[in-house]
């Protein structure tokens, strides 16, 4: 045995379904569904217990490319859906797909909440920083002077940081990739899934048609390694060509510095288990300018699971004396009403 979960025989085919991609050519939908695909084989949860649950937006056709049972719900419900079925049926493997706009306007409500009870569920949130479905309107996460269809002049408003939201719901996992980093992709997919309650992973996801480039400084070949902080737990924060450079605190400042200059001891040590998500927090507002872009895991915290904890007072109540409902209704004091 390597490790690895037993597929049972089952490949990437065995989790393409028989329907065309509508997905436009080059958008980072189709590499993030060809790594889902490749990935679930290798997590030995069988296809008729897994769930893709989406709500509104181009990545919420993914149920529909998942040779798994899947549901596409309404504008940012999925969340909830996705918890009731977690609640119902815990031994599903339940995923929800979802985008910025979908998880993060009329959704967030639901997606934070979601987060903040722990229920055993996977998120995976697909940022392209634009509305795609609706042609080109700003998001919650376009940055400020994108020029848009809604904002011709340059959006004025202040973005949503995903995983500052996470950390805020207090979520234990807490994870971003980039669709086109596909063996760093498929290593978050699997320990989101091996997590035990909520997770959430954000997808830095390109939209070719309508906020193509958004993350081309993570992306570029030229310049990706001196733009990107791959976050390794235990391991000093170090990015660069040749890992020149790094992150230390000045207190709760984080700082650039030069390794060759303060030596390797004086970096800051990634730790995705504290407790305290301080320094999850703090690695989630950095990005340029000024720093490196964090990929990785940013928090992997055990905490009780909301739908065991249900589960469990479920069965305890079973256990006590059968209900009356008749008793119920007459318990305590009542009305008439001529």
């Amino acid at each position: 045995m390597n490790g690895k979960p037993d597929s049972g025989g089952l490949t990437r085919r065995d989790f393409a379904s028989d329907q065309d991609v509508r997905w436009c050519p080059g958008c980072g939908n189709n590499a993030i569904l060809a790594q889902v695909q490749k990935t679930l084989p290798e997590l030995g949860v069988p296809r008729e217990n897994i769930v893709m649950v989406s709500g509104i937006g181009c990545s919420s056709r993914f149920p529909y490319y998942v040779n798994t049972y899947g549901i596409h719900t309404i504008h940012g419900r999925a969340p909830t859906v996705a918890m009731g079925l977690k609640c119902a049926r815990p031994e599903l493997q339940v995923w929800v797909v979802t985008g910025d706009g979908d998880a993060l306007a009329i959704g967030g409500n639901h997606f934070s909440h979601a987060l903040r009870r722990n229920v055993d569920i996977n998120i995976l949130l697909f940022n392209n920083r634009i509305y795609g479905l609706t042609k080109g309107q700003y998001s919650p996460t376009t940055p400020p002077g994108i020029r848009t269809l809604s904002s011709p002049d340059g959006s004025i408003e202040n973005p949503v940081n995903p995983v500052g939201v996470a950390i805020g719901s207090e979520a234990g996992f807490i994870a971003r990739t980039v669709d086109v980093f596909q063996k760093h992709m498929a290593g978050i997919l699997r320990r989101a899934a091996e997590h035990r309650g909520a997770s959430l992973v954000e997808i830095a996801q390109n939209c070719i048609i309508f906020n193509d480039g958004a993350w081309s400084h993570l992306t570029d070949p030229d310049s990706r390694l001196e733009n990107v902080l791959y976050l390794e737990h235990g391991q000093p924060m170090r990015f660069g060509r040749e890992g020149e450079k790094g992150i230390r605190l000045n207190g709760l400042k984080p700082e650039v510095v030069s390794v060759a200059e303060v030596g390797e001891e004086a970096l800051r040590v990634h730790d995705e288990q504290a407790a305290e998500p301080t320094l999850a927090y703090l690695l989630s507002r950095m990005g340029p300018p000024d720093f490196p872009t964090p990929v990785g895991v940013f928090r992997a915290v055990d905490k009780p699971v909301y739908s065991g904890q249900l589960l469990a007072q479920v069965h305890e109540a079973q256990a006590r004396a059968a209900p009356d409902l008749d008793a119920l209704y007459r318990q305590g004091e009542t009305w008439e009403v001529d």
